[in-house]
């Protein structure tokens, strides 16, 4: 059996770490599910999810170098998220729910449709763009002390 990305394999846990679990696979194989690969909540204790001499279910994502990367949140189903009311974290702030709106002129804008589509935020930066945007105020920042220190040597030159 060739063991490629996608394959879905039935195997047995042979060891549990801190960081993740080692899946036992057909043909003396061992691939390793990573605690963020485990289930589509958030894992602090694996061992609360995997016990050793379970029989599970995976899905083999990586394959290099002879190491087998597996997955077993990848074969559930995500669940559906729901408006609880409750405070929600984005962009690193909790922020809380939206408040329903109130009916009324002083609340509403009359030209507005009643149940216009949410804008979706912007998609977030990638780690290149940030740079590239720090990359482009250190050069402008550094341009400007130049033109300054060249300006001041240039009135200083003229004194003398």
């Amino acid at each position: 059996m060739e063991l490629t990305v996608g394959t879905v394999l039935e195997g047995k846990v042979k060891s549990i770490t801190n960081f993740g679990a080692f899946i036992a696979l057909p043909e003396n194989k061992t691939g390793m599910v990573h605690i963020s690969e485990v289930a589509n909540a958030y894992v602090s204790d694996i061992r609360a999810h995997l016990t050793e001499g379970q029989e599970v279910k995976v899905v083999i994502i990586g394959n290099e170098n002879g190491k087998i990367n597996l997955s077993i949140k990848r074969l559930e189903h995500k669940p559906q998220r729901e408006n609880t009311g409750a405070p929600r974290r984005e962009g690193g702030n909790f922020r809380p729910a939206a408040a329903p709106r109130r009916e009324g002129n002083s609340y509403q804008n009359q030209n507005r449709p009643q149940h216009a589509a949410p804008t979706p935020p912007p998609a977030p930066k990638s780690a290149d763009q940030l740079f590239e945007e720090k990359l482009k105020a250190f050069m402008s920042e550094s341009d400007s002390k130049l033109s300054s220190m060249r300006a001041d040597h240039r009135t200083k030159s003229r004194r003398r």
